[in-house]
């Protein structure tokens, strides 16, 4: 080590100078899954995230993040219930379809794209997707220009061994099966779990 450390604390304020572009490319350089989010009821809706992650599993929660300006946060914090697909390799469209924020509103927007009903939660589910979650709201914290929506797991379907969508960089990719696999004997990522 070169020297002792400097520790950063929560108070210390950030340049005043932040370039948003650099910040938005910098944190795409963290590869993530795709997901489209839906909920129900009388005008139900749909939008891609990637901010998706598990957080526990006793009791079973997941999280979104949603931007507080988007049409899904009113929507998830009216229904309280949502469903979370996750696109599998070569369901880029549906990704690019349910971003666009020029896709009609209400029901219209699920009409060409293939959904099956939640029977849990009550929001279309596209359909061939990898995996399905249904989940409650269980909590909802505040993550700046986003909130951040914990869910109770309520049900699930699909399968560990589908190839799944990824983003990274501003592209959509799948990731190599020989990445995926780990080596038979090999539990490195079981050994990098904090303990």
């Amino acid at each position: 080590m070169s020297g002792p450390s400097q520790a950063v604390h929560a108070d210390t304020p950030l340049p005043q100078v932040l370039d948003s572009a650099m910040l938005r490319r910098t944190f795409g350089s963290f590869a993530t899954g795709v997901t489209v989010v839906t909920v129900g009821g009388a005008s139900p809706h749909g939008m891609t995230a990637n901010s998706f992650t598990a957080v526990s599993l006793d009791p079973p929660l997941v999280l979104i993040c949603v931007e507080r300006n988007a049409i899904m946060h009113e929507a998830l914090m009216r229904t309280g219930l949502f469903g979370v697909s996750v696109l599998r390799a070569g369901q880029q469209e549906v990704a690019r379809y349910f971003a666009d924020r020029r896709r009609p509103m209400g029901m219209d927007q699920f009409r060409d794209t293939a959904c099956l009903p939640g029977a849990r939660c009550g929001a279309p589910l596209i359909a061939d997707a990898a995996a399905h979650f249904e989940c409650e709201l269980w909590r909802s914290y505040d993550g700046g220009d986003h909130s951040i929506f914990v869910g109770r797991l309520l049900s699930m379907a699909g399968s560990a061994d589908e190839d799944v969508l990824v983003f990274l960089r501003g592209k959509f990719g799948r990731m190599a099966p020989e990445l995926a696999a780990a080596p038979p004997g090999n539990h490195g990522a079981e050994s990098a779990r904090p303990r």
